[in-house]
C-alpha cells in the first residue's frame, strides 16, 4: 500500500516566529494521529529548516527543502547544495516546481542535475511536473508531462519506491482557486503511473506516491484522495494555516486507515 502524503509548500511566506508558532500548534496534534500510512511534510524557506526540525521533533511531521542547487559546491552566491541539506539530515526536497521553471528558467536538464544531486545524498526528491493553461487547452497535457518526466529522469535508474515522489501540478490551477476535478487530476496521474510502468516496472510504478498540487484545500482533499492514483497533495496556500493543514492531514489519515 502506498502511503498518503500531505506536503505543505510554504513558498516565500512565514517569518521565524510564525513558523515556530505553526510548529508548536501542529506537532502535538499530529503526534496524536495514527500516521502509520501517512507522511506529513512541511517545506519552509531555507532559514527555518533547522528551526522546524527542532520544533517538530517527536512528531510525525517531516521537513523538506523547497529547492536545491544543481552544483555540489563553489562560488554560487545564494545557492544551497544537496550536501548542505544532507548535513541537516533532511529527508526531502522539492525540485522542478513550476515557479522555478517559470521565474528561474529551469529546464528539464537542470531539474535532472538537481535530482541527481539529491539522490547522491540520499534525499528523496519531490519532482514536480505539469502543464500551463495554454498547453492544456491545446490538448498537449500528456506530451508536456511525459516530456518533463523523460527529461528529468533521463538515464536515471530507480530501484525502489522510496527514491522519488512525483507531484502533478497543473500550472493553471496553482494559486488561482481553479483546481482540477478529481477526475481530471486522476487522468494525468494515470498517465504518469503508466509512464513509470513502461520505463521501469509495474512494481515500481505501483509503489511510487504521486501527489496532486493545484489549489488543494480541505474542501476538495477528500475528492482527490478518493482517486486510485492520487496519493496526497503538494499544497500551497491552504498549508499556511495550522487548522487547514491539520484538517487535510486528518482526511488523509482517515482515508489511509479505511475510515472513509
Amino acid at each position: 500500500m502506498r502511503k498518503l502524503i500531505i506536503a505543505g509548500n510554504w513558498k516565500m511566506y512565514k517569518g521565524l516566529e510564525d513558523a515556530k508558532s505553526f510548529a508548536r500548534e501542529v506537532a502535538p496534534i499530529a503526534k496524536g494521529m495514527d500516521t502509520t500510512n501517512v507522511v506529513p511534510i512541511l517545506a519552509p524557506a531555507y532559514p527555518f529548516l533547522a528551526v522546524l526540525q527542532r520544533d517538530l521533533e517527536g512528531s510525525p511531521v517531516k521537513v523538506s527543502a523547497q529547492d536545491v542547487s544543481s552544483h555540489p559546491d563553489g562560488a554560487f552566491t545564494g545557492e544551497v547544495s544537496a550536501a548542505m541539506l544532507a548535513s541537516l539530515k533532511l529527508p526531502y526536497s522539492i525540485v522542478g516546481h513550476s515557479e522555478r521553471r517559470a521565474y528561474h528558467a529551469e529546464t528539464n536538464a537542470i531539474v535532472r542535475e538537481k535530482l541527481l544531486a539529491l539522490m547522491q545524498h540520499d534525499i528523496c526528491p519531490i519532482l514536480c511536473v505539469g502543464e500551463t493553461l495554454v498547453q492544456r487547452d491545446a490538448g498537449n497535457t500528456k506530451d508536456v508531462v511525459v516530456d518533463q518526466l523523460s527529461g528529468a529522469l533521463h538515464k536515471i535508474n530507480l530501484y525502489n519506491q522510496g527514491e522519488i515522489i512525483i507531484a502533478y501540478e497543473p500550472v493553471w490551477a496553482i494559486g488561482t482557486g481553479r483546481n482540477a476535478t478529481g477526475e481530471q487530476a486522476q487522468e494525468v496521474h494515470a498517465i504518469i503511473r503508466k509512464w513509470l510502468k513502461d520505463k521501469y516496472s509495474e512494481t515500481l510504478a505501483n509503489g511510487i506516491s504521486i501527489l496532486y498540487g493545484g489549489s488543494v484545500k480541505p474542501e476538495n482533499i477528500d475528492e482527490l484522495l478518493a482517486m486510485p492514483d492520487i496519493d496526497g497533495g503538494l499544497i500551497g496556500g491552504a498549508s499556511l494555516k495550522p487548522d487547514s493543514y491539520l484538517r487535510m492531514l486528518e482526511s488523509a489519515v482517515k482515508r489511509a486507515n479505511g475510515e472513509q
